[in-house]
Formats: C-alpha cells, structure tokens, sequence
C-alpha cells in the first residue's frame, strides 16, 4: 500500500515492512523589496539561496539535506512538481495561499517536536541508563531529533534568522519583515 503523508512523505508499506522515501517539503521565508518589478522572482532567488545553505552551497554551509527541488524546476520526475504536483513558485505570506503554506509548515513542525518529544519523555522512564546509552528503541535519535537546529523535522526556514523552530522565532520573523514571502522546496534527506 503506498500513501502520501501530510507534509508529502510518501510510504509504501506492507504487511511486515514500511519504507519511507526521504522527501518532505520545507519553506523559506523571504524579505523582498515592496519596490521591485518582479517580486516572485525575487522571493524564488532568495529562497534558492536559503535552500542552497541547507544543502551544503556557500563558504560556511553545512548540508542537512542532500538536495532541494524548487516548483519552477519540472526537469526531475522524482522530485518537485515532479513528486508532489504543481505549486506555486513564491507567495507573499498575507495571501491566502502563502498564509496556509506558513501554517502547514509550523503545524508539522510542532508535532513532530511534541511527537519525538513524548518519546523521548517515555523511553526515558522506563529504559535504564545503559540501554539509552546503546539506543535501544531509538531513544537517542529522538533525542537529536528534538535538539535540532536544522533538518528533517523544522520545515520553516528564515533567510536571516536561520531555522524556525519555537514561536519567538516565528514572531520575530513574521514581526520584522515588511514583505515577507514563502517559498516551497522539495528536498531530499
């Protein structure tokens, strides 16, 4: 059976496995001159220089993703427009549509924190000291899972102020831009 998931993820399970792809969709959020001529290729070159730093791209990057996928980029079958359907390339977060994409972003973000987070919180009462140690059930990597700064599990990203991953972030970024956008990427993990 294969099924898609909230954010994208796409599974194929059977009866005694599931297999997950490694993609989801993430979003950058942009500040962008209220004066330019064309400001969803502006909000699209600015996001891709966020989603380049994610994937390794710049002087001081470093890869928490193997790659991304823009939804102006049809050339792939298997990821972007090709994964996941046509989707707008930027959007201004006021609009509608950009509103419900910085939603799902930080709708997912948050559970899958509070998700890892019950784990963590579970694993810890009822496994001894050296079975964390070893990793027993995973515990450990839920718990790098809930320290992470970037990665598979914060979907938001800011173009100044990096990863958005608890509400003081969010509203500083929704509180300091003046024309903010959204830009989608399809990445790979």
């Amino acid at each position: 059976m294969t099924a898609v998931g909230p954010t994208g993820a796409v599974s194929v399970r059977s009866s005694t496995q599931r297999v997950t792809t490694m993609h989801d969709i993430i979003y950058a959020l942009v500040e962008v001159d209220p004066d330019d001529e064309y400001p969803e290729d502006a909000a699209l070159a600015q996001g891709k220089s966020v989603f380049d730093e994610l994937v390794g791209i710049g002087a001081h990057a470093e890869p928490v993703f193997d790659y991304y996928t823009t939804f102006d980029d049809d050339s792939s079958n298997v990821s972007g427009p090709g994964r996941y359907g046509e989707k707008p390339n930027a959007l201004p977060v006021d609009s509608h549509e950009g509103a419900r994409m910085l939603y799902n972003g930080w709708k997912w973000t948050c559970k899958r924190f509070e998700k890892n987070l019950d784990e963590v919180r579970s694993k810890l009462d009822e496994l001894s000291n050296e079975e964390v140690m070893s990793d027993k059930d995973f515990v450990r990597n839920k718990m790098y899972r809930v320290g992470q700064y970037k990665g598979s599990d914060i979907l938001l990203y800011h173009q100044h102020i990096g990863s958005i991953r608890d509400q003081r972030s969010l509203d500083r970024a929704l509180d300091t831009a003046e024309n903010l956008w959204i830009v989608p990427a399809d990445v790979h993990y």
